[in-house]
């Protein structure tokens, strides 16, 4: 039974080695060792704030990146509109131009079909013209080929041109 209850004797000794220990730990080792708790307790709640101050961080900036790609959605489509009004500006004064452009053609064409017109018709009158002096030219050489006509035209003529 001697193994289960100690003698007074050893029962005094642990507890004067125990109370040296107990000592030299209070003096040395202690103020060490709940410094670095205290330390280490500090730490975690510090990273705990700013783990907390991080979360809100990132909570803000994701709202200010949905508030921005909400403003560059809305920016986006403004210049969609703007492009698709730009375009069908210039579709339409594109079309304007051509329009006008064939009209000034064609007006240009019928005038020049006219000046045509008229220059051929010029072309044909002085045409019949010279055929009419050639005509009369040859009927005037065949009646007048005899010198007495060609006297009985002429005072014929001038009586005529002079009545009196």
């Amino acid at each position: 039974m001697e193994l289960i209850t100690p003698g007074i004797g050893l029962f005094f000794w642990m507890l004067v080695m125990f109370g040296i220990v107990l000592w030299i730990l209070k003096k040395f080792a202690w103020k060490p060792i709940l410094n670095a708790l205290e330390s280490r307790e500090t730490s975690i709640k510090e990273a705990l704030m700013a783990a907390d101050t991080a979360k809100k961080d990132m909570e803000k900036l994701k709202a200010d990146n949905e508030k921005v790609m909400a403003e560059a959605r809305a920016e986006k489509d403004k210049i969609v509109q703007e492009a698709r009004q730009i375009r069908e500006k210039l579709i339409s004064d594109a079309k304007n131009e051509a329009v006008d452009e064939a009209k000034k053609i064609l007006k240009s064409a019928r005038r020049d079909i006219e000046n045509e017109k008229v220059s051929a018709i010029m072309e044909v009158k002085n045409k019949v013209a010279e055929l009419s002096v050639e005509i009369a030219e040859k009927i005037l050489r065949e009646k007048l080929a005899d010198s007495k006509e060609q006297k009985s035209m002429v005072e014929r003529l001038i009586k005529e041109v002079m009545p009196n």
